[in-house]
């Protein structure tokens, strides 16, 4: 079976919604969203979907306001449990909530729930400044859990300072051998998903 990919990020609002229709579509793979924070407007499920064509699972969890999904769950009176991995067949792509440590309930963080899954994380970073810092504490807080990592995935106007130096710091031995996906600058989710690294996923997976 092939094991589904997280894809997590540095932040909120950082491009991973679009970087998952990317992915998604250049995988052929479905969709799932577990937990979605904010009904008003499209949803990330129906923005893949809207994207890609391609399957969408059902949110285990859709709740009403934008934020944190535990301060969302409080609110709607719930309170979020184990998130399950749902059967599908073929590749399967899951979006995370904002970042990796965004509480899901309690001292729970998201990146728990990865580690729960083991299943392999790419990470979304911004190329603005602040990434450098950002970027690191993902790669720290995941390995700490033994996330196993495919690496990075940047999203803006190219800055190879910083890009580099993240590459760079993240071979040391504290943080294991940490690949750039890919330096691609998302214009248009069809650019994306035809300059993805492929290969180098597949290579991660094997």
């Amino acid at each position: 079976m092939t094991p589904p990919i997280v894809v997590t990020g540095t932040d909120t609002g950082i491009g991973k919604t679009v970087f998952s229709a990317a992915l998604t579509l250049a995988l052929q793979a479905s969709y799932w969203k577990p937990v979605q924070a904010g009904l008003d407007e499209e949803t990330d499920s129906e923005t893949v979907a809207r994207l890609t064509g391609r399957p969408t699972l059902p949110e285990a969890w859709r709740l009403r306001t934008p934020a944190s999904p535990h301060l969302a769950a409080q609110l709607d009176g719930v309170e979020i449990g184990p998130l399950e991995l749902p059967q599908v067949t073929g590749p399967l792509v899951i979006e995370g909530a904002g970042g990796a440590l965004v509480p899901l309930n309690g001292p729970r963080l998201y990146a728990d729930q990865m580690a729960e899954w083991g299943a392999p994380v790419i990470v979304v970073a911004r190329t603005t400044l602040g990434t450098i810092n950002h970027s690191l504490l993902t790669v720290e807080a995941l390995r700490a859990r033994d996330v196993p990592l495919v690496g990075i995935a940047f999203v803006g106007d190219e800055m190879a300072d910083s890009q580099d130096t993240i590459c760079r710091i993240a071979t040391l031995p504290m943080l294991g051998r940490l690949p750039l996906i890919s330096d691609l600058t998302i214009q248009t989710l069809r650019d994306a998903a035809q300059r993805l690294d492929l290969d180098r996923i597949a290579g991660a997976l094997q």
